[in-house]
Parts: C-alpha cells; sequence; structure tokens
C-alpha cells in the first residue's frame, strides 16, 4: 500500500479516518491521504491492452485534468469513416474523496470503453473542503468546452461530437444532473458538441429529512449515514443544510432550466 493511502477503518467508529481526513481540534479537517488505491494510465501502443489511456491538462491553474480512453478498435472504425462516441464521465467520491486516476473508475472506465466502444474523457475536477461546491460542476462545465475545443487526437480523429453522453457516478451523478441544467442553457456554445443523453449512475443526493433507506442503512459498514453528512458537510458551500439545491435537487422542480431538459429529452426520444 502507498504512503498516501490511508488503511481502511470502520466508517461507524472513525468515520473521518475512513475517508482519508482527521477532524482536528478546532474543528477543522486535515487531509491525510486518498482512502482508495489509484493506478496510472497508459497510452503505450506497444502494450496488449484493449484501451489505451492518457492524461491531459485542461485547466492548470485548477490543477484540472481528464484521462481519454481509446479503445483498440478505434483504428478500424476510423479507417471505415464511423467514428465513436464520447462519453463524458464525472468520477465519485461525495466530491470530496477519490480522483479520475482512483482504481476503481478507472477501471469501470476501460470496461466501458472496451464494450462499447467508446472514447471516453473522465475528468478530475476540484473537490470540498479546500473547493466546495460549485467548484466541481464549473471544472465539468469547463470540460465540455474543453472536450469541443482540444486539438487532441484522440478526440479529432476518432469522436463523434454529435453523440455526447454525460455518466457520472454517486457524486459524478450528482455532477451529471448539474452540469445537464447548465448546458441546456447554452446549446450552441457548445456546439459542435451535442449532448444526447445524460446517465446518472447511483447519483449522490440528500435531503434535510432522513429517507427511509437512510434510517435502515444508518449504521452501514459500507456507507453509513455519519459519513454520508461528513461528505455534504465538507463538499457543500459553508452555511447551507442538505436542503441546498446542490443536494436536494427538489428544490429545482420547477425551474426554467429543469423544464428545458425535460424539452430536450422529448425532442432525441421523438427524434
Amino acid at each position: 500500500m502507498s504512503s498516501s493511502e490511508v488503511p481502511k477503518r470502520d466508517p461507524n467508529t472513525d468515520p473521518y479516518r475512513s475517508i482519508g481526513f482527521i477532524q482536528n481540534p478546532d474543528g477543522s479537517v486535515t487531509r491525510v491521504g486518498e482512502f482508495l488505491p489509484a493506478c496510472p494510465a497508459s497510452s503505450d501502443p506497444a502494450s496488449l491492452l484493449p484501451v489505451l489511456s492518457k492524461d491531459i491538462p485542461i485547466n492548470q491553474e485548477n490543477n484540472t485534468w481528464a484521462r481519454v480512453y481509446l479503445p483498440r478498435q478505434s483504428e478500424s472504425a476510423d479507417a471505415s469513416g464511423d467514428k465513436l462516441p464520447i462519453v463524458v464521465y464525472y468520477h465519485g467520491g461525495g466530491f470530496v474523496t477519490c480522483t479520475a486516476a482512483t482504481t476503481y473508475f478507472h477501471n469501470l472506465c476501460f470496461e466501458i470503453t472496451s464494450e462499447i466502444p467508446a472514447v471516453i474523457v473522465s475528468v478530475e475536477y476540484r473537490r470540498g473542503p479546500e473547493h466546495r461546491l460549485p467548484a466541481a460542476y464549473d471544472d465539468c462545465m469547463e470540460a465540455l468546452h474543453w472536450v469541443r475545443t482540444t486539438a487532441d487526437e484522440w478526440l479529432t480523429r476518432y469522436a463523434d461530437y454529435s453523440k455526447c453522453f454525460l455518466m457520472g457516478s454517486s457524486a459524478g451523478g450528482n455532477i451529471v444532473y448539474h452540469v445537464g441544467l447548465r448546458a441546456v442553457t447554452c446549446v450552441e456554445q457548445l456546439m459542435p458538441l451535442k449532448i444526447q443523453g445524460l446517465i446518472l449512475h447511483q447519483p449522490f443526493f440528500g435531503g434535510a429529512e432522513r429517507t427511509p433507506s437512510e434510517i435502515r442503512l444508518a449504521s452501514n459498514k459500507a456507507f453509513p449515514t455519519s459519513v454520508a453528512d461528513i461528505l455534504w458537510d465538507l463538499g457543500l458551500p459553508i452555511g447551507v443544510d442538505r436542503d441546498h439545491e446542490y443536494s436536494n435537487p427538489m428544490t429545482a422542480v420547477g425551474s426554467h432550466a429543469l423544464e428545458k431538459v425535460g424539452i430536450k429529452v422529448e425532442s432525441v426520444g421523438d427524434g
């Protein structure tokens, strides 16, 4: 185990350490490492891997970047003139933990790339508590503009910009929802990138009122309610509760942007 990784602890007895933090006497927290292992990209064409990957900077000032995945069969698709869909992926981690290089999310993107196949752009965004929401939303929206303007050959040569999907797991699913709301307000600015669908994989949402599943799983050893509360506390803007629109999507029901997403989904389905 790398020295930067934190040994797993029971989240019910040590919730902060279980996600890679320690709580200081004054109530502040210190990040002490990543609680899940990470792995490097592999772009060596001589390897036998069915999927190649590489890391590319997006905004060096904010230290954001993308891990791009390309299936080996892209060469044959390029020869036939058939380009591959783009999946812009946002990793999970409660807005606080994990990165685009976390092994779990790397492996997931690797498998999706090889199975669909598609070009996947996995976005590394800023995390709380150092950078609270909406920093992650801003970074992930910026990543869409980067995708449409980058000169990187893996995208310009192999990707079909008219077939773009946003996908995210856990907090990433939450990001997909909020970036989707933003995207429908600037469709023309995102051209030639056309978002055809949103894929929310076990999205991380919450509210001040406990749901039946939160009550039932309050002491769950994988992800207890106490850990979820800590993640919201570290990721949301200071001074707001879990009924903020970033965590509770019901507060946005009836919004103009949400209505536009519905119209967009219906038009795609009819088309």
